[in-house]
């Protein structure tokens, strides 16, 4: 059954009083609704004075955003919206003080970073907050970032050393220190061995990745082969790829180890019902503790997991980029903050 006009505006309306500021595209991928629909929608919404759009974004009406003449237009570049970036983009709201962002919507996809952020740039933007699509110490494809015209702040990376974005400020989680929080947890359990179950296609992945080889030789424990969760013997998509992380478990559970540390929650809260068809228990037979703590507290039973601090990290970057617009414009570039999980 279709959905009613009202409920599906009032949905528009929800997700743009959340991110104040949206692409019409982004804003379609994010409900499920055809485009050529949302298009329609806003423009009702629009012409009774309920959201404002403008080149293809929609935000809320100037007036309800606190909108002011000398107010900065800031433009966020974030890899995706609906789970790890929300509590980013929360954060760098709450800290704007009256600016507007602007938000673009790569999806993960680095030959989309330039276009989102050409679009921002179109749109008048005084700075930029970016995410974008690359892997620690990469630099390929980022020459754009040495020809930005407006100041901007890195978030949740950092620029490869001698590359385009090295002399940028940022604003990272410190993913490594969150992973030996966890190994530390568990070896308080009395855990020697801990399995890491982790992606290898995201900067978060990665810093995980190599936060567990550091951690395991500070603690003394046995290491054990990083378990890839999208190896390429899962071929059969995502559920087939959990069936086959679920396997590996159980086999590593066969050579005896109990505990688990799986990055990230998508993956994590399919577990413990597929462990349990494999005659295993969370966490009686397998300690699990999950990285990344947007769904966790859902999974039955609720997970343990570490809480990068995503709202904090949006914060500080949107702090640091306002007094960079402002009266420290011409102070050197290249400040790094990093918070503990």
């Amino acid at each position: 059954m279709a959905m009613p006009s009202s409920e599906r505006r009032a949905q528009i309306l929800r997700v743009v009083d959340d991110l104040r500021a949206v692409r019409v595209v982004d804003l379609a991928d994010h409900l499920g609704i055809p485009a050529v629909t949302v298009r329609r929608d806003v423009a009702a919404l629009a012409a009774a004075g309920r959201l404002d759009r403008s080149h293809g974004v929609v935000s809320a009406p100037a007036a309800e955003a606190g909108e002011a003449g000398d107010l900065p237009v800031v433009g966020m570049l974030v890899p995706t919206i609906g789970s790890y970036f929300d509590e980013v983009i929360a954060g760098a709201r709450a800290a704007a003080e009256g600016a507007r962002l602007v938000l673009g919507v790569a999806s993960y996809d680095t030959r989309d970073d330039r276009a989102q952020v050409d679009h921002l740039l179109g749109s008048s933007v005084d700075g930029l907050l970016l995410s974008p699509n690359r892997l620690p110490g990469a630099c390929d494809g980022d020459d754009w970032l040495s020809d930005l015209p407006v100041p901007a702040v890195l978030i949740e990376r950092r620029g490869a050393p001698g590359g385009p974005g090295s002399g940028f400020d940022s604003v990272c989680s410190d993913h490594r220190h969150g992973v030996l929080l966890a190994l530390r947890h568990l070896a308080s359990l009395g855990h020697d061995s801990v399995l890491l179950a982790a992606r290898d296609d995201s900067w978060t992945a990665l810093e995980v990745r190599a936060g567990y080889e550091v951690a395991v030789r500070r603690l003394g424990l046995d290491r054990r082969p990083i378990v890839d969760v999208r190896d390429p013997v899962a071929t059969g998509g995502r559920t087939a790829g959990v069936e086959w992380l679920a396997e590996q478990i159980a086999g590593a559970v066969e050579a005896g180890v109990r505990a688990v540390l799986v990055h990230n929650d998508r993956e994590a809260v399919q577990l413990p019902m597929l462990l349990r068809a494999r005659g295993l228990l969370v966490p009686e037979d397998m300690a699990l503790i999950s990285y990344d703590d947007v769904f966790a507290a859902l999974a039955a039973p609720p997970l343990t997991a570490v809480a990068p601090p995503r709202r904090f990290v949006g914060a500080a970057a949107m702090e640091l980029l306002l007094r960079r617009l402002g009266r420290e414009r011409a102070l050197p570039r290249g400040r790094r903050r990093t918070w503990n999980p």
